[in-house]
């Protein structure tokens, strides 16, 4: 028997992103109870009215199996009925399956289908075997890979989060620096620039069929290029190679591509294998993750996909002072931000705000007024605030195989 959709609980695996406060305000007016996970007593996602618990947990990138032990142990105390996967945590739930009692619920593809996405590497291959387009892009096994590419390009880590491991090349003393950094134990990939503006892909599917999809550009940028103000579009041909990546893959839940485009067409340069901040989706009339709620239940969902409306402008307030604030913005540039946010001028103008919106959930304040406030005092706070943001949720392939040996374990363990 499916529990109603205004009684489901559902756990958070985390809430230091901004995906995570994204996902609380689709969630939150639709009466689910919400429970965050997260090593952080003070994350971003504390500060709303929709969270009902904030539940202290190892962190999943240094210690994984115990943060799985006590993502079991929350899911069975607070009798969670869905476990939502709002960052790198899905690749740990993929992997950890043999882990996890049934009453852990979670819709997330198999582990095999993650190491074709997860990795830089891995998703550039892919790509090529579909025949869909990216820019040009060689394996890089040592420096020495290097010497004969013109510049520019762009050397990626196979693993990284939030652009740290991604580095612009231009001269021969930035691939030295890109080098020492990127170049070691870890697979890596040198990639051409591609032209256009910046626009996202979302998909949820079930075993590869597509249930929604949607596609947005960048308005604004935030810290690391990414999309901190979005406009909604109607991009065909993204939403059919989705599509085709999902049902290749068999996918299950989310899945997310970065593209730049001209007119529509796009190049893809990354891949994240989870739903990646769905604000502007859900303003469009396509909200994933309560759909991802459905799935996770066993419900029948619609056919054929359902699709975003276009021309839906959506932001994040304090995405855009980071950004503002990590390209050497003076305190005049940020208050005069802050002044265009208050009054919706510019960039704000008919314009949602999905991170923290101050008037359906009152406690976001908070979150907000903190930035605000150490980027006034220090503009260069915006490197150190976003990085420790990261370390709450970032995971590595090392936390993914600790967790794939224990499962190995668990299999072979007599009954």
């Amino acid at each position: 028997m499916l529990v109603a959709v205004a009684r489901v609980r559902v756990l958070l695996t985390e809430g230091s992103s901004l995906t995570s406060r994204e996902v609380l305000t689709c969630l939150g007016p639709a009466g689910h109870h919400i429970e965050v996970l997260d090593p952080d007593p003070m994350c971003v996602a504390r500060f709303s009215r929709w969270v009902r618990r904030l539940h202290r947990c190892p962190s999943g990138g240094r210690e994984p199996v115990r943060y799985l032990q006590r993502l079991q142990q929350v899911v069975s105390q607070r009798s969670i009925d869905v476990v939502l996967p709002t960052h790198e945590q899905a690749w740990l739930l993929a992997a950890a399956a043999p882990l996890l009692g049934p009453g852990v619920r979670v819709a997330v593809a198999g582990p095999a289908a993650f190491e074709r996405v997860q990795s830089k590497v891995g998703f550039a291959r892919l790509l090529d075997e579909l025949a869909l387009p990216q820019p040009p892009w060689r394996f890089v096994e040592g420096a020495g890979d290097l010497d004969d590419l013109p510049f520019p390009y762009w050397l990626k880590a196979a693993y990284s989060t939030a652009g740290q491991g991604v580095r612009e090349v231009v001269d021969t003393r930035s691939r030295e620096a890109a080098a020492s950094v990127l170049l070691g134990e870890v697979d890596a990939m040198a990639q051409q620039p591609a032209t256009g503006q910046y626009g996202q892909v979302q998909g949820l599917f079930d075993n590869g069929r597509l249930l929604a999809v949607h596609t947005s550009v960048q308005r604004g940028v935030g810290i690391g290029g990414s999309a901190a103000a979005r406009l909604s579009v109607d991009h065909a041909l993204p939403r059919q190679h989705i599509a085709l990546i999902g049902q290749a893959l068999e996918w299950h839940g989310g899945l997310t591509l970065d593209y730049l485009h001209e007119n529509g067409v796009p190049a893809y340069i990354e891949c994240n294998p989870r739903t990646v901040e769905p604000g502007n989706a859900a303003a469009s009339g396509v909200n994933i993750p309560a759909l991802q709620v459905r799935l996770t239940l066993g419900e029948e969902l619609p056919s054929p996909p359902s699709a975003g409306r276009d021309g839906v402008r959506t932001h994040g307030t304090i995405a855009l002072l980071m950004g503002r604030a990590s390209r050497d913005a003076s305190r005049r540039m940020l208050l005069g931000e802050m002044r265009d946010a208050l009054l919706h001028r510019g960039l704000y103008a008919d314009s949602r705000e999905q991170l923290t919106p101050l008037l359906r959930d009152p406690p976001s304040f908070a979150p907000a007024a903190f930035v605000a406030s150490r980027l006034l005092l220090s503009p260069r706070e915006a490197a150190g605030i976003a990085g420790r943001a990261v370390s709450g949720y970032s995971l590595g392939p090392a936390a993914v195989a600790e967790v794939t040996r224990a499962a190995a374990n668990a299999r072979s363990a007599p009954a």
